[in-house]
């Protein structure tokens, strides 16, 4: 695990399964094949190895006779599927009352699609656990709540032109990609826009980085760079990245130059 606050409640959990399950006198085989997993997965989960999905913890329940006991706990579980830096970006998202995001190698998280998240995790060296990989799909996926939080919060994002080109888990990958962010786009409190490559002038060749506008009328900036993730908290530096953001939304494209360069790029692939 990759922190201790989502150790602890897989620990927790686990223990809890074990003792329902000899207080009901069943071996871990037996429980599994009463609930559909195998021995050793239920062995996994015991020792806090791996994390059970809801359906592992509502059939413990009834099958061990809990009372509710085990499926009160998946709130907790589905918390703890999450790496802790992607919990603490998800808070910060649902505190926002602006997100605007710069990228410059692959499409933003908060506007991949499943199948293009799990391309990327895949790609990932050292190779990530099929377990791992799904892990974090998840995490990114469960993200995109912040589109439907209400009140909506103003959603901006520049991605650079060959982001929209790179086949990222494969053509038709990529393709439903782009189409998704033509939908997305549809959204009156969502933004995309596109930098072209033949820009000469370009305030984002530092990399990519977010901007975080909170409730309280605190700037934050973010950023992830190989294996670093951090939130700038400091004022000025803050306040650099929103103004470099000002300017590279203003170079970029429009947001309607930049769904029909999205919409050209989609049909230059058939």
């Amino acid at each position: 695990m990759e922190d201790e606050e989502a150790a602890a409640v897989l620990r927790a959990v686990g223990r809890q399964i074990k003792m329902w399950r000899e207080a009901a006198g069943l071996k871990q085989a037996e429980l599994g094949a009463a609930i559909g997993y195998g021995e050793e997965m239920v062995s996994s989960v015991e020792r806090a190895r791996r994390i059970p999905k809801p359906d592992f913890l509502d059939k413990a329940d009834e099958v061990l006779r809990a009372g509710g006991k085990l499926a009160v706990m998946k709130e907790e579980v589905e918390k703890a599927r999450y790496p802790k830096k992607v919990r603490d970006l998800a808070k910060l998202e649902n505190e926002a009352l602006e997100l605007g995001a710069y990228d410059n190698h692959q499409i933003h998280g908060l506007l991949q699609t499943q199948e293009y998240a799990q391309a990327l995790y895949a790609m990932r060296r050292p190779a990530f656990s099929e377990d791992e990989i799904e892990r974090h799909v998840a995490a990114r996926m469960a993200r995109k709540a912040v589109f439907d939080r209400v009140p909506r919060p103003l959603i901006t994002f520049v991605q650079e032109e060959t982001t929209l080109r790179r086949p990222v888990g494969g053509r038709m990958v990529l393709r439903r990609q782009l189409e998704h962010l033509l939908d997305v786009a549809k959204l009156r409190h969502v933004s995309i826009q596109v930098m072209p490559t033949d820009r000469e002038d370009h305030a984002g060749m530092a990399g990519p980085f977010r901007v975080l506008k909170l409730h309280e009328g605190t700037t934050l900036g973010h950023f992830e760079a190989q294996l670093h993730n951090r939130v700038i908290s400091d004022p000025r530096e803050a306040q650099i990245l929103d103004m470099r953001y000002g300017m590279i939304r203003a170079q970029a494209l429009s947001p309607e130059e930049s769904l029909s360069f999205i919409g050209k790029v989609l049909g230059e692939m058939t």
